[in-house]
C-alpha cells in the first residue's frame, strides 16, 4: 500500500472542470476515468507528482489488457484507448504538475548548453531589451533554429570560434524558404542573438555588424484591404448566425469593422475596459502600449450586449471574448474566426486574410473620408505618421480626384 495520497487531488480537481464550464455528465466520465489512474499509481507505489509520460503510456497499455480479457479481442486501433483515457488524465495531470507532458531533459551536453544559453537569451530580452512576451518568444525560436543548424559548431567550446563564413552558410540554406521581408526579420533577429553572445563574451567579434539584411523599400508593399461592399458583406452574415459562436463572432468583426483594431486588441479587451455608463471604452494598444479611449458606437455597443447577455459563457473570466465551448478560455487570437467568415462569403483578399484586413479598409475608408494622416495614426495606435501613409497607395483613386487636367497639345504643323 502506497502512503501517497494521490485521491486528494480529485475533489479540487473536480471544481476545476466545473469552472471550465464542463458539463455534469463529462465531469463524471473523466473521474471515472482518473480514479483509475490514481488506483493505478497506488497499485505502483507512486506519487501523481512523480508521473512521466512513460507512466501515463504503461497505464493505457495496461488498460488496453483490461479490454482484451473483458471482450475477448482487441481494441482495432490503440489510440481509441488514448483518446478514451489520456484526455481527461492529461487535464489532472496539467492540473497537479502545472505543465503537461513535461519538457524533456537535456539528453546531452551540447543540449544542456543551449538550454541554458537560450534561458539567458530570453531573460536578457525581457530585462534587458524589454521587449514583449511575443517577441522574445519569436527572438529565442530564431535563436534556437540558429543553433540548430551549427550543429556540433555550436558547442561551449565551439561556439566561440563562430566565424562570418558560417553565419553567411546558414542564411544561404534557409534563404530559400523566406521571401524577402521575412528574410530581412531573420537578419534582425540572428544579428540580436549575436549581440547577446558578444555581450556574454562567448564571442569576441562583433559579428552582428557583418550580418547584411536584403534591402526593403519604404512604402515597397501594398497593404491586403476589404472594399467597403466586402466588409458590409462580411457583417450582413456574420449578423445572420444567431448561435452563441456567431453572436459573438458578430460583435468582435464589428470591433475590427469600425475601428480597425488590432488582432491582440481585440481579444485582451478586457469587461472592466468598457465605460456602460459614458459609452465609451479603453484599448491597450499592442505595438505602442499606450492606452486610448475610444466611443463606443451603438452598433458595436448593442452587440456587445447582446453577446453578454445572451451567448457569452458563465465563467469569472474577465476577459470578454472566450471560448464557446469547455474548456473555457480568451481567445487566443481572430485570425482564424475572419479567415472563416471570409471564405464563408467567397471573399477572395489578396495576400494575408485575417483581421488586418479589415484594418487596412478602416484605413482607406478613413481617408476617403479626408481624414489627416495624423487623425488616422492616433485612431490605429502607429508611434508616428509615417506608418500611416502606406495606406495611401490603397487610395489612388482618391488621387485621381486630385489630378491636375492638362490641355489638350495640338500638333504642330511642320
Amino acid at each position: 500500500m502506497s502512503e501517497f495520497n494521490n485521491e486528494r487531488w480529485l475533489q479540487p480537481f473536480e471544481a476545476h472542470l466545473a469552472e471550465q464550464g464542463y458539463k455534469a455528465v463529462t465531469i463524471k466520465r473523466r473521474l471515472s476515468t482518473c480514479e483509475q489512474f490514481l488506483l493505478f499509481l497506488r497499485e505502483k507505489g507512486l506519487a501523481i507528482e512523480q508521473v512521466i509520460p512513460p507512466i501515463l503510456d504503461a497505464f493505457i497499455q495496461h488498460q488496453v489488457q483490461r479490454y482484451h480479457q473483458r471482450n475477448g479481442h482487441e481494441l482495432r486501433d490503440v489510440s481509441v484507448a488514448m483518446h478514451w483515457y489520456g484526455g481527461g488524465i492529461a487535464q489532472l495531470l496539467r492540473f497537479v504538475q502545472g505543465q503537461w507532458p513535461p519538457p524533456s531533459p537535456p539528453a546531452n551536453e551540447l543540449e544542456r548548453f543551449h538550454q541554458h544559453l537560450y534561458a539567458g537569451y530570453v531573460d536578457w530580452l525581457s530585462q534587458c531589451r524589454g521587449l514583449s512576451v511575443a517577441t522574445i518568444k519569436l527572438y529565442g525560436q530564431r535563436a534556437q533554429q540558429f543553433l540548430t543548424w551549427l550543429g556540433d559548431r555550436a558547442s561551449a567550446k565551439r561556439l566561440t570560434e563562430l566565424t562570418v563564413q558560417d553565419i553567411d552558410a546558414y542564411f544561404t540554406a534557409i534563404a530559400p524558404r523566406y521571401q524577402r521581408h521575412t528574410r530581412a526579420g531573420l537578419c534582425s533577429q540572428v544579428r540580436d542573438f549575436l549581440r547577446y553572445l558578444q555581450y556574454q563574451g562567448i564571442i569576441s567579434q562583433d559579428l552582428a555588424a557583418t550580418v547584411i539584411s536584403p534591402t526593403r523599400y519604404a512604402l515597397e508593399s501594398i497593404p491586403p484591404a476589404l472594399k467597403p461592399e466586402d466588409v458590409a458583406t462580411v457583417l450582413a452574415v456574420a449578423q445572420r448566425n444567431r448561435t452563441s459562436v456567431g453572436i459573438r463572432n458578430y460583435a468582435l468583426v464589428l470591433l475590427l469593422a469600425h475601428y480597425g483594431l488590432r488582432s491582440g486588441e481585440v481579444v485582451r479587451l478586457r469587461l472592466d475596459d468598457i465605460d456602460w455608463r459614458h459609452d465609451q471604452f479603453l484599448i491597450h494598444q499592442s505595438k505602442s502600449g499606450k492606452e486610448n479611449r475610444l466611443p463606443l458606437l451603438a452598433p458595436v455597443g448593442n452587440a456587445l450586449l447582446d453577446y453578454l447577455e445572451n451567448a457569452r459563457p458563465p465563467v469569472a473570466l474577465r476577459e470578454v471574448f472566450v471560448s464557446a465551448y469547455a474548456p473555457y478560455r480568451p481567445l487566443p487570437s481572430l485570425h482564424h474566426i475572419v479567415s472563416r467568415l471570409l471564405a464563408e462569403v467567397g471573399i477572395q483578399a489578396q495576400g494575408r486574410r485575417g483581421p488586418h484586413t479589415f484594418r487596412h479598409a478602416r484605413a482607406v475608408s478613413l481617408l476617403r473620408q479626408r481624414v489627416s494622416l495624423k487623425a488616422i495614426s492616433d485612431i490605429l495606435g502607429h508611434r508616428s505618421a509615417a506608418q500611416t501613409r502606406i495606406y495611401l497607395k490603397l487610395a489612388t483613386e482618391d488621387l485621381r480626384d486630385v489630378a491636375l487636367e492638362l490641355p489638350v497639345l495640338e500638333e504642330a504643323t511642320p
